[in-house]
């Protein structure tokens, strides 16, 4: 059973990894990084993106499961 459930429970972390940093590489492209960076530097700015949508994805996971976490201990409050 306890088993079971660290196996369910890493396939939710590295699915929402996944799915948080696909939809913050998705919402990146709306920002115009071509105003910011200088020209002729484009393996540099593409690097930069891909960094900023595994972060931003790591962070939003962290905050998401750190969530579902926390709310799944709201009922030892309430015993």
């Amino acid at each position: 059973m306890i088993v079971q459930n660290i196996g369910i429970q890493a396939v939710v972390t590295l699915a929402s990894y996944f799915i948080f940093t696909g939809v913050a590489f998705w919402a990146l492209q709306a920002v115009r990084f071509d105003h910011l960076l200088r020209a002729g530097h484009v393996p540099q700015a593409q690097t930069l993106f891909v960094i900023l949508a595994a972060v931003l994805g790591y962070l939003c996971t962290s905050f998401f499961l750190s969530f579902i976490d926390n709310t799944r201990n709201l009922i030892f409050l309430l015993r």
